[in-house]
Order: structure tokens, then C-alpha cells, then sequence
């Protein structure tokens, strides 16, 4: 019992003394420290075993995933402001001099590559690809400089899951890209949103690709 208790004051002296050294040796005692107090809990429970040196970072600390990167705070501000709920137009569309939805087309040819389909992943409403947003920045551009646009963001879904709930799947997906086109300057009585749930497919195969293909949000326009 006592050469285990020495064992355990050796490794929290070698720890304390580290705090007063420079980086590089500070590191080589925490391993040395390392080893000690692992083999001071191994004696504890009866193990008698050679324990190894450490002899990288690596080691330590875990392999580094390289598909992992971290958002910064102001992308996780970016995505929670843009999934706020906001109030619908206040005009009816239709009405008041409002364009009816049957009125809105589909964008011309030269103006298709600011108007892309946006795409999500399964079950969610959040965009998250780099790309997709890039694209919803630069359309948010498009319409502050069009002050005569009017926009309807169709949500989309896959054929899985009720009616129901890809009906509502769709709202939000709409909401979220309205949302994100207002929190970056856009007029919100200009936008307004609608659900085709799993109505309107543009893939009718049942594969991964097809159902990505239709997780979407697309994009109709009117200009006074």
C-alpha cells in the first residue's frame, strides 16, 4: 500500500513542478507523470505491467479528424438568427395590388444561376453546405438591388415519410430560406413562402441521389 501511495505523490509532484518550466519539458514530465500514475492505478488493482512511454502528441491527444471543421461563432450566430421565425407579408397576395401566386414564373435563363434550387438533408430545414450558402448570400444581394422583385420560396421534400409531415417539413424549409434572405437585408413583404410537400418531385426513383435531388427549395418570381 505504501509504494502505492508513493507512486501517486511522485506523479502530483511531477505535475506541480511542470507549471515553472518551458513548454517542451513541461510536456515530457506530463508524460513522465503520465506513466507513473498509470502504473500507480494499475498496482492498485493488483496489475504488474511495464507501462508505455508516450512518444508523440498524437498519441495524447487522439487522431485528428480532417473531415471535421469546426463553425465559428459568427456562422452558428448566422444559422440560428436566419431560423428565427418571422411575420408573413403584409399584403395578400392578390389583393391590394399584391401579385397573386399564379402570377409568379419561374426566373429567365440569365438569372437561373442566382435563383438555383437549394438542397437539404434528411429531415432537416437548416442549410449547412458552404456552397448553398454562398448562393443565398448572393441572391439576397440580387434582391436588395431589385427593390421591384417579389420572391415565393417553394418547400420541397422527398417521397419518405406521411403527407402530413413533409407538408410541414416543406414550410420550414421555405421559412428558413425567407428567414436567412431577411436577416440579410431583404424586404420580408416581398417573400412570401409556400409547402409542395412530396407533391412535386423532380426525381421519381427511389435511390439516395433521387431523394436528395428533391429535398429542395426552389424559387419563383414577379417584377412590378
Amino acid at each position: 500500500m505504501k509504494q502505492q501511495i508513493h507512486f501517486l505523490c511522485a506523479a502530483a509532484i511531477l505535475l506541480l513542478s511542470a507549471c515553472s518550466k518551458n513548454s517542451s519539458q513541461t510536456w515530457e514530465d506530463v508524460k513522465t507523470a503520465g506513466r507513473y500514475m498509470q502504473k500507480g492505478v494499475d498496482a492498485i488493482w493488483g496489475k504488474d505491467y511495464e507501462s508505455r512511454m508516450l512518444t508523440s502528441d498524437e498519441e495524447f491527444l487522439g487522431p485528428y479528424d480532417d473531415d471535421f471543421i469546426p463553425l465559428r461563432d459568427s456562422d452558428l450566430k448566422q444559422f440560428a438568427a436566419s431560423d428565427t421565425a418571422l411575420p408573413q407579408p403584409r399584403g395578400i397576395p392578390g389583393q391590394r395590388g399584391f401579385p397573386s401566386l399564379d402570377e409568379f414564373y419561374l426566373p429567365p435563363d440569365d438569372l437561373r444561376s442566382i435563383f438555383q434550387a437549394l438542397h437539404f438533408e434528411t429531415d432537416s430545414h437548416v442549410l449547412h453546405d458552404r456552397a448553398e450558402i454562398a448562393a443565398l448570400t448572393k441572391l439576397a444581394a440580387h434582391l436588395k438591388k431589385n427593390p421591384n422583385l417579389y420572391l415565393v420560396i417553394e418547400g420541397h421534400t422527398d417521397q419518405r415519410a406521411s403527407a402530413s409531415y413533409n407538408m410541414a417539413l416543406g414550410m420550414r424549409r421555405a421559412n428558413y430560406v425567407r428567414s436567412f434572405l431577411v436577416k440579410n437585408g431583404v424586404d420580408l413583404n416581398r417573400i412570401y413562402t409556400v409547402s409542395r410537400g412530396k407533391e412535386q418531385p423532380i426525381a421519381n426513383g427511389n435511390s439516395p441521389e433521387d431523394w436528395k435531388l428533391n429535398r429542395r427549395s426552389e424559387f419563383k418570381i414577379y417584377e412590378k
